[in-house]
């Protein structure tokens, strides 16, 4: 009986030093990570880098793509940026880009009333071939970033990104006044920018020389370049106090015998008349786009459904519909990872995503405003887990001095998806 418990208590005792050594050695392995990803940024480093210098450890197991099919987009700018004023620049970010393992260029080639390439269309329309920029003269920004972007593989779709608006004095408004849409006490002027140093105006989606110069400017680069597709995105509309000009009013009340429109600019119908102008003017320039190169995808980059339509009268839910848009990369910038999540669970997301691929837009920083690096992460955690298409960063200069962070999101190279390999993958 002694014997048969002396083996017994030797076992047992065995058994609890095995135990408590495995513990131990799982604590030393994970306590490492824990500690570092729980470390705050030191009080002492300056704002402006607190976010873009720091590189968090994941503390959970991350999301990885369902399949090969994910957009890793990022938007290019000519604004606190200066990526696209050389082509050394423009090398040098697509060596790094396709070392992270992004697939998707979003040059922007139409900003504060010039073409950032050289166009004929502009300097026909209001006498500026390319933006004075000294930095863009004497080359092709657009033709390098297509040339370096697919020898590196990237898809490259021009960004379209003032859309209907310019800048107030530009010579485009200098010379076309009339296009110019107004408030109904007559103002035409909205104010941006951290010293309120954008000044800017919108054209009217009505007026039919608008919708040739839009159409004419868009179809020049898809005939010009060898380029994937092209974006259009928020601005792409006309905020909805808009649309007291003459031209458009006018063309109101033909319409409606002789009725004018409401002076509530929110009324519904006046609303809904205004909103089928620009959705005319999209269904202009995705006819005219295919009809030049029927495979050049039409991307569009707007706000929330609710959103666009009330503020810029965007009714691009519609356009998906008519089958006007190829790809949507919704703009989500926010700061709460609540708000965040909750309007990707919105019930129209899953019945667009049955029609086309939809990405998520993400703030990666802006010059005045960083964003942590731990916010990013967790909302491409969202993006994944609810099965969306994949997402694009705006905006290249913010990824900032982060690349070993950024590089941890993305476990493979990944193929862009679209319509065809959605439906396969849902099916």
């Amino acid at each position: 009986m002694g014997k048969i418990n002396f083996v017994f208590w030797r076992s047992r005792l065995r058994f609890l030093i095995l135990t408590f050594l495995g513990l131990a050695i799982a604590l030393m392995l994970n306590f490492p990570f824990w500690a570092i990803a729980q470390t705050p940024v030191s009080s002492n480093a300056p704002a402006s880098d607190a976010a873009i210098n720091t590189i968090e450890q994941p503390t959970i197991t991350p999301i990885r793509p369902t399949n090969n099919n994910e957009l890793r987009g990022i938007w290019l700018t000519n604004v606190d940026s200066d990526v696209l004023f050389s082509r050394q620049r423009i090398q040098q970010a697509i060596n790094r880009l396709k070392r992270l393992k992004f697939n998707t260029l979003y040059p922007t080639v139409w900003n504060g009333g010039h073409t950032l390439y050289p166009s004929k269309v502009a300097e026909k329309t209001f006498g500026v071939e390319i933006d004075p920029n000294p930095d863009l003269q004497n080359r092709d920004m657009l033709a390098e970033v297509i040339e370096l972007g697919h020898e590196q593989n990237f898809a490259v779709i021009p960004w379209f990104e003032y859309g209907l608006m310019t800048e107030e004095g530009s010579e485009l408004m200098r010379q076309h006044p009339d296009w110019v849409s107004n408030r109904k006490d007559g103002s035409q002027v909205f104010v941006h920018g951290e010293n309120n140093e954008h000044r800017l105006v919108w054209l009217t989606p009505a007026h039919p020389e608008v919708q040739k110069f839009l159409t004419d400017l868009i179809v020049e680069v898809v005939k010009k370049y060898d380029l994937d597709g092209i974006q259009l995105d928020d601005h792409f509309g006309m905020p909805s106090e808009l649309g007291y000009d003459p031209y458009t009013v006018a063309l109101y009340k033909k319409e409606h015998f002789g009725r004018l429109p409401s002076d509530d600019f929110q009324d519904p119908e006046w609303m809904k008349w205004r909103a089928s102008k620009l959705s005319n003017l999209m269904q202009k320039i995705a006819k005219a786009v295919r009809a030049v190169k029927p495979n050049c995808l039409i991307s569009l980059s707007p706000n929330p459904k609710d959103f666009s339509y009330k503020k810029y009268l965007q009714d691009w839910y519609s356009w998906v519909y008519l089958g006007l848009v190829d790809e949507l990369v919704v703009q989500l910038y926010r700061d709460n990872i609540e708000n965040f999540t909750r309007e990707l669970e919105r019930p129209e997301w899953q019945e667009i995503r049955q029609k086309v691929p939809v990405a998520v837009g993400i703030l990666t920083g802006l010059r005045i405003q960083n964003v942590d690096m731990r916010q990013i992460k967790g909302q491409v955690k969202v993006a994944r887990e609810m099965s969306f298409d994949g997402f694009s960063f705006f905006f290249y200069e913010t990824l900032g001095n982060r690349d070993a962070s950024f590089e941890s999101l993305f476990f493979a190279p990944a193929t862009r998806p679209d319509i065809k390999s959605i439906a396969s993958a849902r099916s």
